[in-house]
Protein backbone atom coordinates (compact mmCIF):
# COMPACT_ATOMS: atom_id res chain seq x y z
CA UNK A 1 0.00 0.00 0.00
CA UNK A 2 2.84 2.37 0.86
CA UNK A 3 4.46 1.77 -2.54
CA UNK A 4 1.22 2.76 -4.28
CA UNK A 5 1.04 5.98 -2.26
CA UNK A 6 4.62 6.84 -3.20
CA UNK A 7 3.89 6.04 -6.83
CA UNK A 8 0.83 8.30 -6.85
CA UNK A 9 2.79 11.10 -5.17
CA UNK A 10 5.54 10.72 -7.78
CA UNK A 11 2.96 10.83 -10.58
CA UNK A 12 1.48 14.04 -9.15
CA UNK A 13 4.98 15.50 -8.88
CA UNK A 14 5.69 14.60 -12.53
CA UNK A 15 2.41 16.18 -13.64
CA UNK A 16 3.00 19.38 -11.64
CA UNK A 17 6.59 19.68 -12.84
CA UNK A 18 5.60 19.18 -16.48
CA UNK A 19 2.90 21.82 -16.05
CA UNK A 20 5.39 24.36 -14.68
CA UNK A 21 8.16 23.94 -17.26
CA UNK A 22 7.40 25.11 -20.81
CA UNK A 23 10.01 22.81 -22.39
CA UNK A 24 8.37 19.68 -21.01
CA UNK A 25 4.94 18.41 -22.05
CA UNK A 26 2.85 15.51 -20.87
CA UNK A 27 -0.41 14.24 -22.35
CA UNK A 28 -2.31 13.35 -19.18
CA UNK A 29 -2.42 11.79 -15.76
CA UNK A 30 -1.95 8.27 -17.13
CA UNK A 31 1.18 9.39 -18.89
CA UNK A 32 2.40 10.98 -15.65
CA UNK A 33 1.93 7.65 -13.90
CA UNK A 34 3.85 5.87 -16.66
CA UNK A 35 6.64 8.47 -16.46
CA UNK A 36 6.87 7.98 -12.69
CA UNK A 37 7.21 4.20 -13.10
CA UNK A 38 9.67 4.32 -16.01
CA UNK A 39 11.78 7.08 -14.46
CA UNK A 40 11.98 5.09 -11.24
CA UNK A 41 13.11 2.01 -13.16
CA UNK A 42 15.62 3.98 -15.22
CA UNK A 43 17.05 5.59 -12.08
CA UNK A 44 17.28 2.19 -10.39
CA UNK A 45 18.68 0.12 -13.26
CA UNK A 46 20.34 2.36 -15.87
CA UNK A 47 21.70 5.30 -13.90
CA UNK A 48 24.18 3.31 -11.75
CA UNK A 49 25.56 1.61 -14.87
CA UNK A 50 25.95 4.96 -16.64
CA UNK A 51 27.58 6.42 -13.55
CA UNK A 52 30.17 3.63 -13.41
CA UNK A 53 30.85 3.81 -17.16
CA UNK A 54 31.39 7.57 -16.99
CA UNK A 55 33.37 7.53 -13.73
CA UNK A 56 36.64 8.78 -15.29
CA UNK A 57 34.86 11.76 -16.88
CA UNK A 58 33.02 12.35 -13.63
CA UNK A 59 36.28 12.45 -11.69
CA UNK A 60 37.84 14.86 -14.19
CA UNK A 61 34.85 17.21 -13.98
CA UNK A 62 34.68 16.93 -10.17
CA UNK A 63 31.24 15.32 -10.31
CA UNK A 64 29.59 17.80 -12.65
CA UNK A 65 29.13 15.14 -15.35
CA UNK A 66 26.56 13.54 -13.03
CA UNK A 67 24.12 16.22 -14.18
CA UNK A 68 24.57 15.04 -17.77
CA UNK A 69 23.86 11.45 -16.69
CA UNK A 70 20.69 12.59 -14.92
CA UNK A 71 19.59 14.53 -18.00
CA UNK A 72 20.24 11.49 -20.19
CA UNK A 73 18.06 9.38 -17.88
CA UNK A 74 15.20 11.86 -18.28
CA UNK A 75 15.75 11.89 -22.06
CA UNK A 76 15.67 8.07 -22.08
CA UNK A 77 12.39 8.16 -20.17
CA UNK A 78 10.97 10.62 -22.69
CA UNK A 79 12.04 8.30 -25.48
CA UNK A 80 10.41 5.27 -23.81
CA UNK A 81 7.10 6.84 -22.73
CA UNK A 82 4.81 8.06 -25.50
CA UNK A 83 3.12 11.33 -24.61
CA UNK A 84 6.07 12.65 -22.59
CA UNK A 85 8.20 15.14 -24.49
CA UNK A 86 11.31 17.05 -23.41
CA UNK A 87 12.68 19.84 -25.64
CA UNK A 88 16.35 19.10 -24.95
CA UNK A 89 19.02 18.20 -22.44
CA UNK A 90 18.79 21.50 -20.55
CA UNK A 91 15.03 21.07 -20.16
CA UNK A 92 15.66 17.51 -18.98
CA UNK A 93 18.05 18.85 -16.33
CA UNK A 94 15.52 21.50 -15.30
CA UNK A 95 12.81 18.83 -15.14
CA UNK A 96 14.97 16.62 -12.92
CA UNK A 97 15.79 19.51 -10.58
CA UNK A 98 12.25 20.80 -10.23
CA UNK A 99 10.89 17.26 -9.96
CA UNK A 100 13.18 16.50 -7.03
CA UNK A 101 12.03 19.65 -5.21
CA UNK A 102 8.32 19.02 -5.86
CA UNK A 103 8.63 15.35 -4.96
CA UNK A 104 10.44 16.15 -1.70
CA UNK A 105 7.73 18.66 -0.79
CA UNK A 106 4.91 16.20 -1.50
CA UNK A 107 6.67 13.34 0.30
CA UNK A 108 7.10 15.67 3.29
CA UNK A 109 3.36 16.36 3.33
CA UNK A 110 2.66 12.62 3.31
CA UNK A 111 4.74 12.02 6.44
CA UNK A 112 2.91 14.55 8.59
CA UNK A 113 0.43 13.07 11.11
Amino acid sequence: MRILIHLLISAVAVYVTASVLPGVSIDGVGTALAVAVVLGLVNTLVRPVLFILTLPINILTLGLFTFVVIGLCVELTAWLVPGFHVAGLLWALAFAGVLSIVNAFLQGLERRP
